[in-house]
């Protein structure tokens, strides 16, 4: 996870791109490629050398990843060669995280080049997220990145009820390369400590390297006293690394992911619903969801940049339809008659909206509101089980993945994470998991948390439901099974077909679905 802990006045600096490197990692074929041949006619003539033939560009994402490798991999290390070890035994895990990433690495690559930066930090995000946009740390970290609040807003990702920068795909990654761009001069290239940095923070890395030397000790990564975590971390991101630079020598298979960009960036103009927004672009609401994590509700963010990333196939289909689309219609109003007692906050939950959004729609200057008047409110258009990635959907789900007897509690006013854990006699970890929460998280009056006390499993109260599937346009075998709640292994055997077998649309899948899973 990235912590942060850095002087906010050292990031209005200007950070150069990368004007040290450490030694590159070493192959064959790279080797092969530094030592161009020059002829010698004679002794006192000298030909012209013959123009170098100029390289293909690559086909898939890997080969490209593979010549951007700049850092050692240390393959004689004791530590990485158990990590390579680890992913050639998983090659189930390698071939999930692969495919998972296969609408953002481009434009990771494609920013990381664009800094100068080793492209080795394009796998960084299966070490910090398995390149799920969604994930969410114990410690506050959000997004593929991993940015905890405080750095996600020092490098200008935006957070707020509606919106999550730290989740959104294009803006991290933007910052994570500024990130590295800092850590990399602080460190004066260094990659091995900048990238510890990025995951203990900054001060914790300076100070075992002032231990170490005080002492009279080495001062590289691998001399210093570290956490735990930052230990394997730098090891992992290595392996990984050397992994995908020999595939085939490691067996680790890998999901095929063209070189060519997944998605365009669009200009809405104004907030969307993100059911109609999928809609107008002929895509599941799911992957727009996908490409959009970054936004928490069904619609866009009203006050925001109003970007959405469409797969680039559907880039014109979705602009067309969008400008036939007058922005007043963009989002579903309902007329709601203030009963006494009504408080914008109540009414602003109920509607799954927030206060700011219906005082600016109905132009109120104050919170103040009166029994018998009329707000405009937004709304969805849908039923909230169309918005499976909404964050109040995704904690609906894990509030229901628990095993045993669930009980649930509403937050009071001065309640403490600590204190209701007490109460429903479970830790903090187990209540902030089942909550979707990090045991730091800012408790809100009026929520709903839920604990389990163990003793029943959870699946004697669920029954297993045979579904027949029709594979969709742009399906994947990952889509799929997250989709359902099931394992890719489980499809493949189900169907009796093969990972390298292509999914085409149309084509049946039965599967075996838990009742309880949002289907």
């Amino acid at each position: 996870m990235v912590h942060k802990n850095f002087a906010v006045a050292l990031l209005a600096a200007t950070v150069g791109a990368c004007s040290q490197m450490p030694n590159k990692g070493s192959s064959p074929e790279r080797e092969a490629a530094e030592a161009p041949e020059r002829k010698i006619a004679s002794s006192t003539t000298i030909s012209t050398p013959e123009p170098e033939e100029e390289a293909l560009p690559p086909t898939d994402i890997w080969e490209r990843l593979r010549r951007g490798f700049r850092l050692n991999h240390r393959v004689d290390n004791t530590k990485v060669q158990d990590y390579i070890a680890y992913f050639s035994r998983n090659e189930g895990y390698m071939a999930r995280v692969s495919e998972r990433s296969r609408r953002y690495i481009f434009h990771v690559v494609e920013e990381l080049e664009e800094a100068n930066l080793p492209l080795e930090l394009a796998l960084l995000p299966i070490v910090e997220s398995a390149y799920d946009p969604f994930a969410y740390s114990h410690a506050r970290a959000s997004g593929m990145w991993q940015f905890i609040p405080s750095t996600g807003r020092s490098f200008g990702l935006q957070q707020n009820w509606w919106y999550d920068g730290r989740r959104d795909v294009h803006e991290s990654t933007r910052a994570a390369v500024k990130y590295f761009n800092y850590l990399m001069e602080r460190f004066d290239g260094d990659w091995e400590l900048a990238l510890a940095a990025y995951n203990a923070g900054e001060g914790t890395v300076r100070r075992a390297v002032e231990r170490n030397r005080r002492k009279g000790l080495g001062t590289s990564f691998w001399d210093l006293k570290l956490p735990r975590e930052t230990k394997r971390y730098v090891p992992q991101l290595l392996a990984l690394a050397e992994v995908v630079s020999r595939p085939d020598y490691y067996k680790v298979p890998l999901h095929d992911i063209a070189n060519e960009p997944y998605y365009a960036r669009v200009d809405v103009g104004s907030q969307i619903d993100m059911a109609q927004a999928a809609e107008l672009a002929e895509i599941e609401v799911d992957e727009l969801y996908l490409l959009n994590p970054g936004y928490n509700r069904w619609a866009t963010d009203p006050n925001g940049n109003h970007q959405l990333l469409i797969p680039i196939e559907n880039q014109d289909v979705f602009e067309a339809a969008l400008k036939e689309l007058p922005e007043n219609q963009r989002v579903t109003w309902q007329r709601y008659t203030i009963n006494r007692g009504d408080t914008l906050s109540t009414i602003a939950r109920r509607y799954q909206t927030t206060v700011s959004a219906i005082r600016e729609t109905n132009k109120l200057r104050n919170n103040n509101i009166r029994a018998g008047k009329t707000l405009l409110i937004p709304s969805a258009s849908g039923p909230a089980g169309q918005y499976a990635y909404a964050l109040d959907q995704r904690v609906k789900r894990r509030q229901s993945s628990g095993q045993g007897q669930k009980s649930s509690y509403t937050v009071r006013p001065g309640d403490s994470l600590w204190a209701i854990a007490r109460k429903m006699n479970v830790s903090v970890k187990q209540l902030a998991s089942w909550n979707s929460m990090a045991p730091g998280d800012t408790l809100r009056p009026g929520r709903t948390l839920v604990a389990y006390d163990g003793s029943t499993p959870a699946s004697n109260n669920r029954t297993t439901r045979k579904v027949s599937y029709k594979v969709r346009s742009g399906d994947s075998l990952y889509r799929i099974a997250n989709k359902f709640s099931i394992e890719i292994d489980d499809i493949l055997r189900w169907n009796k077909i093969t990972k390298s077998k292509y999914l085409q649309p149309g084509q049946r899948l039965t599967l075996f679905v838990d009742s309880a899973s949002n289907s």
